[in-house]
């Protein structure tokens, strides 16, 4: 997950790329560098570790210049040195390129390059773009690089600069993002929308395939083969503010507390929508299957839309790992809609997904969390959750707003496929309109779970329990406590206990139950008794507390009764601020894991 900035025009370029930098630290890294443009040639400053220990070392180099890249890496080929950091230059030492992705080819690529006299420095697939670069320059930046990827197999964003070029930076992207913002004499670039905020709110998006030209106050874009194409801007409607703290601990604990809000302008934003509007030209009528593809936290907002779609709308609902379903040639045809969750719109193998189920007749709605994202512009119909800006790495606030968007869509397919009347229709969009309230009321439970954290942050695995639309949840709270504790725990479906799982309790072993009135709790029970006997800690997250359960469950919080289709978003917040709380007791970084 690298971060991508660069800057053309009158400031200091130093200073809005480390900002823009800093501003993508979430995305995870382990060695950062920029690129400068000063009256001497390229300052090219690379550092192992923290973004502070470039800043320190650009504050002692002191490069003075309008125009540069900048760079956080996460290594995929070569090891996190400061030889294998980005930005990487050429033999000349005239051009300088920063990259996100992965080169397929890059060994056929290193070869053939070497045998042209090239010298390589470093491990990275990404030099060979900077050397290709320069084997195809006379004089034309823009089209070096075109010829440049099109020689390249993979994903890529890169942005590339020469010191004859002091007025521009080159583009070009394919299955990687990249924004661009303009002010007069000025442009800007990066990865994601957070690191321009402070200076601009309108970005274009590139899409697949285009290479552009970012010159002070102008953007200039071509595709794969040369022809010219109209830059569209679009508003983004975040604020600076939104990737600051504003007193949380971290982010992940801002945005844990910001659920009701993204709940609500989820609904709030298409909850008076008429269905036919909603839908948009998607036709339901001979539609048969239906595919959830999703990656991470979104598959399981996708597994929750599963238990609730299939039996509202009587067709095969299957939710499917985007990075397997493109893989495995499903049975996809004019027949089958294919709704694709993702955060950022950009996710490469949902986004493969979409493309391969579309080339196969299949019809696309998408659920995205950005405006103008990939997944956006190739889908059929697109719904957008409105979470606002995540800087968290763990997905929290835009998973619940998943989940709310794939409610109100299941109700308006619902409604198309005619299982719902219209009067149907209204009274589940209200019910459906308690959930933030219901994720505000159950957030109140903070110092709760804080104390149950207290607890069990020094033990090393954990194995977490659901039943039907509580399943999907136990895999979220397994994921969200592994992923930013680095703690070992597994989700299962309760059901599935005594077929291998179960081997794993022991005595002081905690076992995460979740159990609910209204989804199987005599099965739930039953499973909470096989995992006392083998003297688990049984921590039970429960919207009913049977007498029981009360004796069974060595540590019981009690949640808000609410019906089965709004259980998630009443047991979603206890699990996250759970694995919250005892990753920040462990000392980890939170954010950033």
């Amino acid at each position: 997950m690298c971060g991508i900035v660069g800057y053309v025009g009158p400031r200091r370029a130093e200073e809005i790329l480390l900002a823009g930098l800093s501003r993508l630290e979430y995305r995870g890294y382990d060695s950062a560098g920029v690129a400068i443009l000063t009256p001497q040639g390229l300052a090219l400053i690379r550092q192992v570790g923290k973004l502070e220990n470039l800043r320190r070392a650009v504050l002692e180099a002191s490069p003075a210049g309008n125009l540069g890249i900048g760079h956080t890496r996460w290594a995929t080929h070569g090891l996190p040195t400061e030889e294998n950091a980005h930005p990487h230059l050429d033999c000349t030492g005239k051009i300088a390129i920063v990259h996100n992705g992965i080169i397929e080819n890059h060994r056929e690529l290193r070869e053939r390059l070497a045998q042209r006299g090239h010298v390589f420095r470093s491990q990275t697939d990404t030099e060979t773009l900077v050397h290709l670069v320069e084997e195809y320059y006379a004089g034309d930046l823009v089209e070096a690089v075109r010829k440049a990827v099109l020689d390249a197999r993979g994903a890529y964003a890169i942005a590339v600069i020469h010191a004859d070029h002091p007025k521009e930076i080159v583009v070009a992207r394919e299955g990687s993002p990249l924004v661009v913002g303009l002010l007069p004499g000025e442009g800007f670039l990066a990865s994601d929308v957070p690191a321009l905020l402070p200076y601009t709110r309108t970005f274009h998006f590139l899409e697949d395939g285009d290479v552009a030209r970012i010159s002070p106050g102008k953007l200039e874009i071509w595709d794969r083969q040369g022809n010219r194409k109209d830059p569209k801007f679009r508003d983004v409607p975040w604020d600076p503010f939104s990737a600051e703290k504003l007193g949380y601990r971290h982010f992940m604990e801002k945005e844990i507390y910001e659920q009701p809000r993204a709940v609500a302008d989820t609904l709030r934003s298409e909850i008076s929508t008429p269905w036919e509007e909603g839908l948009g030209k998607v036709d339901l009528s001979q539609v048969d299957h239906i595919y959830l593809v999703a990656c991470g936290t979104s598959y399981h907002a996708a597994l929750v839309a599963e238990y609730l779609w299939e039996p509202l709308l009587g067709v095969p609902v299957a939710a499917e790992i985007a990075s397997e379903f493109r893989y495995k040639r499903p049975a996809v045809g004019k027949n089958t809609l294919i709704v694709a969750v993702s955060q950022s719109g950009e996710t490469i193998d949902t986004l493969m997904a979409v493309r391969g189920a579309k080339e196969k007749g299949a019809q696309v709605i998408g659920v995205v969390n950005i405006v103008g994202s990939a997944i956006a512009r190739e889908a059929d119909a697109v719904f957008y959750t409105r979470a606002g800006l995540e800087i968290g790495v763990a997905a929290t606030k835009t998973f619940t707003a998943q989940l709310a968007a794939l409610g109100l869509l299941g109700l308006w397919l619902g409604r198309a496929k005619g299982v719902l009347s219209e009067a149907e229709l209204i009274q589940a969009r209200e019910e459906l309109s308690r959930a933030p309230r219901l994720v505000e009321e159950v957030l109140k439970l903070g110092p709760t779970i804080e104390a149950l954290a207290q607890r069990f942050y020094n033990f090393q695995n954990f194995l977490y329990l659901g039943r039907g639309i509580l399943y999907p949840l136990a895999l979220e709270g397994a994921l969200k406590l592994k992923e930013i504790s680095y703690i070992h725990a597994e989700g299962y479906a309760a059901g599935e206990m005594k077929h291998g799982p179960i081997a794993l309790i022991h005595e002081g072993m905690p076992v995460v139950v979740l159990y609910s009135a209204e989804e199987l709790p005599e099965k739930v029970l039953s499973n909470i008794q096989e995992a006392k006997a083998r003297r688990g800690i049984l921590i039970v997250l429960a919207d009913d507390a049977p007498e029981e359960l009360r004796e069974l469950a060595d540590h019981l919080v009690l949640l808000p009764r609410a019906s089965r289709t709004l259980l998630p978003f009443t047991f979603t917040p206890p699990l996250q601020l759970l694995a919250y709380h005892i990753a920040r007791l462990r000392g980890t970084d939170v954010d950033q894991p």
